[in-house]
């Protein structure tokens, strides 16, 4: 886990020396509808939470750019009238191709790490993987004033559960919606 940070960090800075005078800084924040795929999930339904969080656009041309973000991401499911509240401290880092000015499609991959897990108020976070990793596919639009909106959805890769004498094997997906200012 610190390697995957450290390696996270030294890229933004190697790409940062390259444009640092175009890099800008930001934050962000939206809603999260949650829910998990897998075996049995019939009766699962979505959850609505938050996210919120800082992000940098470094140009690496005209049309594209690297966008590393670091985000609260509240995720989880409803079961029976049960809520599973999962949350997590998100690392995606999208790739950005801007097909017109400020429109642009958005891809890449994301590794979460689990901060807790409740269901009502009763933690149960070791029932659940420490790590998630997923790939997140969106749109944005930026605005020349930093004003920026985002539709995105995170596509989970790895089982979530952790418990020994379970075959259940779900994955999380979120589709976000966001509203953000880049700072210049």
């Amino acid at each position: 886990m610190k390697k995957i940070l450290l390696v996270a960090v030294i890229t933004v800075l190697g790409l940062a020396n390259v444009n640092a005078q175009e890099i800008k800084f930001g934050i962000k924040g939206g809603l999260n509808f949650a829910s998990i795929s897998g075996d049995n999930t019939e009766n699962v339904d979505l959850v609505t939470a938050f996210n919120f969080g800082v992000l940098a656009e470094i140009p690496i041309s005209e049309k594209f750019s690297f966008q590393p973000e670091l985000m609260y991401s509240g995720q989880g499911y409803s079961f029976n009238d049960d809520t599973i509240a999962l949350n997590y401290l998100n690392i995606p880092l999208m790739g950005k191709y801007y097909l017109t000015k400020g429109f642009s499609l958005e891809a890449g991959p994301q590794i979460g790490f689990l901060m807790s897990a409740k269901n009502d108020k009763t933690d149960i976070k070791d029932s659940f993987s420490t790590v998630d990793f997923g790939v997140n596919f969106g749109l944005g639009y930026k605005l020349n004033n930093g004003l920026n909106f985002g539709a995105r959805y995170n596509l989970g890769l790895t089982d979530i559960n952790n418990l020994d004498n379970s075959s259940n094997k779900n994955k999380n997906g979120v589709f976000q919606l966001s509203i953000g200012y880049f700072f210049f």
